[in-house]
């Protein structure tokens, strides 16, 4: 994949990577990116990453921790005085006094750590850790800087009437067929075209369809940028060479063109090609829960994010003009929704589809790995008799609305769950006809869940979440991953 920059970019990322090189000579820094699609986890990661740093937690896997070398790790002050701090506390407190988990990832945020460790050879050291913590679907962005109009028109449309996503598409679809991108330019039926398209996007993004690749990411999440033109386009049925600058299709791909330069661009600039390593995080169960067209969705989503890294093992000139991400950890998040015997198996479904992703990083020298973990352990497991069978359950709040067996749960009551197992060999569920197993997007029972294969429930926090170490699966196991080299 060739890369986006121009010579102006790679001047200001080379400019900026020697002064953080320089920088790190008399601070050892150590920039952690923090990403994932929709719902996958990112600020619960990184709020119990922090919190098992500096309050503490079992962690056995993550040796610098597990051997007592790490003495203490410290917030510090925010390290970039434009970028708007990650609010550690206030999603602390939401966890722990009103048991709720932290809204979903808007923008970009970062928090520095300072950690004090001993060497192997007995010396003290500090490691500066900056967690930048971002949308997953601003990755999904990233290729569209190699991309014209007409690219990004045609790769659009051309998901909106595949099968998996022609219902929900059918308006928008609609909308298209009425504005040939001949049109004169039109302020309002741009408008009109574009709302339909972003309405598109968040269907979607429904517990039903359960979809990756949406881009473009802002569209979902605008902030400032709500209403204005750089977020009023949509793809039109265009040829490659567009009309006149006064067209409709004109019009929209002004547009495009500003979105990139606007949005895309600068995140890149500023934050994506700054990062020393990457994780991941996927919400594998809910694509599961959807169906196969969700599953094969996102390993698109997985298999396009990856591409979007600079992924490959630094020379010296690469450390302090084009630093690459030499480590990548993709983590399926919600282990604590499935019984332990199942979570080998998580793993192994992550892994299936990262494959084709894996064997570029690797040829290019960096090292990718997966896991499956639950930062925030929401369940404990326990045995239940039925039926003269004792059977493994998770127990555990689902959350206010979720159903099961036609139960809908009321936020407040604990109850043993069953959540079935993931076959043993994950082949089975990537079968190309979509026969492998049923979803919430292929059901047709009455109420679309009665004879679906999986469907993994939503659960609150813990109670108890403040100062004493929380409840996880493999967090530990990621640290020593993401970090352990570095604290030598």
């Amino acid at each position: 994949m060739a890369f986006f920059t121009d010579a102006v970019d790679d001047a200001r990322i080379a400019l900026q990577a020697l002064a953080d090189r320089v920088e790190g000579i008399a601070h050892p820094t150590l920039r952690l990116g923090v990403t994932g699609l929709s719902r996958a986890g990112k600020t619960i990661f990184t709020t119990a990453l922090i919190h098992a740093l500096t309050k503490g937690a079992r962690m056995p896997v993550f040796e610098p921790y597990q051997s007592g070398r790490i003495a203490r790790a410290e917030l510090q002050p925010q390290p970039d005085d434009a970028v708007p701090r990650f609010a550690y506390e206030g999603h602390l407190e939401m966890l722990g006094a009103e048991r709720r988990w932290p809204s979903s990832t808007t923008r970009v945020s970062e928090l520095r750590l300072a950690i004090r460790y001993a060497t192997r050879r007995g010396s003290l050291k500090t490691l500066t850790l900056d967690i930048v913590d971002y949308p997953g679907e601003w990755l999904l962005d990233l290729p569209l800087l190699n991309m014209s109009y007409a690219d990004f028109a045609r790769q659009s449309l051309a998901l909106a009437r595949a099968q998996a996503r022609a219902e929900v598409a059918a308006p928008f679809l609609a909308a298209v067929a009425d504005a040939p991108a001949s049109a004169t330019a039109d302020e309002a039926r741009a408008r009109e075209v574009a709302a339909r398209f972003t309405t598109y996007l968040a269907a979607c993004r429904s517990e039903r369809l359960a979809m990756s690749l949406l881009p473009p990411g802002r569209f979902l999440m605008p902030g400032d940028l709500e209403g204005s033109p750089a977020l009023t386009f949509a793809p039109l049925d265009v040829e490659d060479a567009l009309s006149r600058a006064d067209t409709l299709g004109g019009m929209m791909e002004r547009r495009f063109e500003a979105y990139k330069h606007a949005v895309v661009r600068p995140f890149f600039r500023n934050h994506f090609a700054r990062l020393d390593r990457q994780i991941v995080l996927v919400d594998t169960l809910s694509a599961l829960n959807a169906g196969p067209a969700a599953l094969a969705d996102l390993e698109r989503a997985l298999d396009g994010i990856l591409a979007a890294f600079r992924t490959g093992r630094n020379s010296l000139v690469s450390t302090l003009f084009r630093p690459r991400i030499e480590k990548v950890l993709f983590a399926a998040t919600k282990a604590d929704h499935l019984h332990r015997a199942s979570h080998d198996r998580l793993e192994a479904v992550l892994g299936r589809l990262v494959e084709r992703a894996r064997e570029r990083a690797q040829d290019r020298g960096a090292t990718l790995d997966v896991v499956a973990l639950a930062a925030i352990r929401a369940t404990r497991e326990a045995r239940v008799r039925r039926g003269g069978h004792e059977l493994d359950a998770i127990v555990g709040t689902p959350e206010a609305g979720q159903e099961a067996g036609g139960h809908i749960f009321d936020g407040e009551e604990e109850v043993a769950v069953f959540p079935g197992e993931l076959p043993a060999d994950p082949d089975a569920l990537f079968d190309p006809s979509g026969a492998g197993f049923r979803g919430l997007a292929s059901s047709m029972a009455g109420d679309g869940q009665d004879d679906v294969h999986f469907r993994f429930l939503r659960f609150r926090p813990p109670a108890g979440i403040g100062d004493a170490p929380i409840p996880h699966i493999r967090l530990d196991r990621a640290l020593q991953f993401l970090l352990a080299d570095r604290l030598p």
